[in-house]
């Protein structure tokens, strides 16, 4: 058992530190020491976890995988995430909350971190009133440095092995499609930032109370979707309680979803999970050697 791992039924999957074949084994020890030779190699951000991460979005192509990780590398500087980690506010957060809830809320039985997305909650008038998209993107980029430096290594704890993804609700429940277009803009730019800057961050995708029309969008969607992700995108109409709670415990998911969370102040701005708990202090699990 790798150090700091206490779960005696954690198996690694594929392609994670502790169950890769030797060829991806000799890729990650490449990818590594090309990153060194050439300066590129930045330690606090690319441990072997995360090198791994720019290799599977790129099925182990090592040129492809460098091209990835340094155009990201460049992004951030453009960006200016480290200036948006140390200074950024969303201050906004509560009116926001009321026209677009987007929020994480504790863990599936799995230990991935909950998010929540109510796009059919979606105000645009009013949303525009209180934000815009640039500070929108802001908010995203910090929750997704949070979820990596923060969520995942306290969720890792609480379960006693790495967590690598996060298990996310989207709820499509009285969506307008006049609104979807009119914050399309936003949700491409979220979408590039998702796949391009923070690979293989996706564990499980349920997107529920979709309505009829989804259907045929979603054929138009699919054939240029990875096949692996698409295996873990699940599409529900109304009747999607059982298949939530079969991956939730109902006491870590919102009473609005069927569970029987109900933080005071509402679960949208609670910010619940191991995360914002003591035991969070303590070292996370070691991943395993490479």
């Amino acid at each position: 058992m790798p150090e700091g791992v206490t779960d005696p039924n954690y198996r690694p999957l594929p392609g994670r530190l502790g169950n890769l074949t030797v060829q991806q084994q000799h890729t990650l020890e490449k990818f590594k020491k090309e990153l060194q030779d050439e300066g590129h190699f930045v330690p606090e951000r690319m441990d072997d976890a995360t090198l791994l991460r720019f290799l599977r979005a790129r099925k182990f192509d090592l040129a492809a995988s460098k091209t990835m990780i340094l155009a990201a590398e460049q992004w951030r500087k453009e960006f200016g995430v480290d200036d948006v980690v140390e200074n950024f506010d969303f201050t906004e957060k509560e009116i926001v909350d009321k026209y677009y809830p987007q929020y994480y809320h504790k863990m599936d039985k799995e230990g991935r971190p909950i998010y929540i997305e109510r796009l059919g909650k979606l105000d645009i008038k009013e949303l525009y009133k209180a934000t815009d998209i640039d500070r929108q993107l802001k908010r995203l980029v910090l929750e997704y440095e949070k979820f990596l430096h923060e969520r995942l290594p306290a969720t890792s704890r609480a379960v006693g092995h790495p967590v690598e993804t996060s298990c996310t609700i989207l709820d499509l429940g009285g969506v307008s499609l006049t609104n979807f277009y009119r914050v399309k803009d936003y949700v491409f730019k979220a979408s590039s930032i998702g796949q391009d800057r923070y690979p293989e961050c996706m564990g499980k995708f349920y997107i529920i109370n979709a309505p009829w029309a989804f259907s045929g969008v979603w054929s138009l969607i699919k054939p240029w979707l990875d096949e692996v992700t698409v295996s873990k995108i699940e599409i529900l109409g109304g009747s999607y309680k059982d298949k939530l709670l079969a991956q939730i415990p109902a006491e870590n998911l919102p009473a609005e979803f069927g569970g029987k969370c109900t933080c005071a102040g509402g679960c949208s701005l609670s910010d619940a999970g191991p995360w914002n708990e003591d035991a969070a202090a303590s070292p996370a699990p070691a991943q395993p050697e490479a």
